[in-house]
């Protein structure tokens, strides 16, 4: 596939710092033997996307750990691979020796990276999200379209309970968007919510940075999105698997009690063409020893059981 993958390893961080006091939100661990970063990543990978840039900011040692040479990934080629992407990594790119807050300003400061690119095509991804999608159809959409920009969302019921930083979308019946804004918890209901994955074109990406220099913008969603939705073609994907997005500690939470559900389970780790990867540590298996006793509980590598382990409900958990 004729397209290069930026996933942000830090974006909405300090919205769980809980987690990330001492690691970046990509290498959070997950699901017992996987990271946040894994599940992006394998999207990408999975759809053909071999050439990614994976945006730092900063506590990302053990990220640079879990990710190595990418091999794990299948992504340690001479030609794309994965890149790690530090914060403005030439001396004139931050003069202001300032660290980037938001996607815009983390696309700024590698415009370099960008510039040198081949492709024709962005996907840009977070990796707050657990999910399992084909992203190749939505970049296949985005070409036969010739959208300036395609945008990910998924039908999801909102409410000023469970919406924090929620941002929804609405286009017609062709797709084509006219309207972007933040969810003003006046009426509760399903709405497209734009789930933080994008297609773009490269060229046109590179434009949008251009102009967000020029204007001092900083923010992709209301300088970029909301400003050019009726000036530019924008249109949306839709997606209808499961995905979760963590923005706090009660989402990390809910969305690993999710895992219990065999339902859910299947739609993330069922499709044999869609595996997700992770590094490979060689671990010792768990242990059970007798009269151990595990019910509805799913069991890192490395466990020495000896009693009981049981989740009765994800309530009383």
């Amino acid at each position: 596939m004729n397209a290069v993958g930026i996933i942000f390893s830090s974006i909405n961080e300090k919205s769980v710092y809980e987690l990330t006091k001492q690691r970046t939100m990509a290498s959070v661990p997950f699901g017992c033997r996987y990271r946040l970063i894994d599940f992006a990543l394998s999207n990408m990978v999975n759809s053909g996307i071999n050439h990614v840039g994976l945006v730092t900011h900063y506590n990302y040692q053990s990220l640079m750990d879990h990710i190595g040479s990418g091999k794990d990934w299948d992504l340690a080629r001479r030609h794309g691979g994965i890149k790690i992407l530090p914060p403005y990594i030439t001396a004139f790119a931050n003069s202001a020796n300032y660290l980037y807050n938001t996607r815009l300003e983390a696309l700024i400061s590698i415009r370099d990276f960008i510039a040198d690119c081949k492709e024709d095509v962005v996907v840009l991804s977070d990796c707050d999200t657990v999910c399992n999608l084909d992203l190749s159809k939505m970049v296949e959409q985005h070409i036969e379209t010739g959208a300036d920009i395609t945008l990910g969302v998924k039908s999801s019921y909102v409410s000023q309970d469970t919406t924090a930083a929620v941002t929804v979308v609405h286009s017609d019946d062709n797709g084509k968007v006219y309207e972007v804004g933040d969810y003003s918890d006046l009426k509760n209901g399903f709405e497209d919510v734009y789930v933080r994955i994008m297609v773009i074109g490269r060229k046109y990406l590179e434009e949008v940075i251009s102009d967000a220099v020029a204007h001092g913008y900083t923010s992709f969603t209301k300088d970029i999105l909301v400003r050019n939705c009726k000036k530019h073609d924008i249109r949306t994907y839709k997606f209808d698997s499961y995905f979760a997005t963590i923005r706090s500690l009660g989402d990390y939470f809910r969305t690993s009690m999710d895992l219990l559900d065999p339902e859910i389970r299947n739609s993330l780790f069922g499709e044999r063409t869609r595996p997700v990867f992770t590094k490979v540590r060689n671990s010792a298996p768990t242990s059970y020893n007798n009269g151990a006793i595990v019910r509805n509980s799913l069991i890192a590598d490395g466990c020495i059981i000896e009693g009981t382990v049981e989740i009765r409900s994800s309530s009383a958990a």
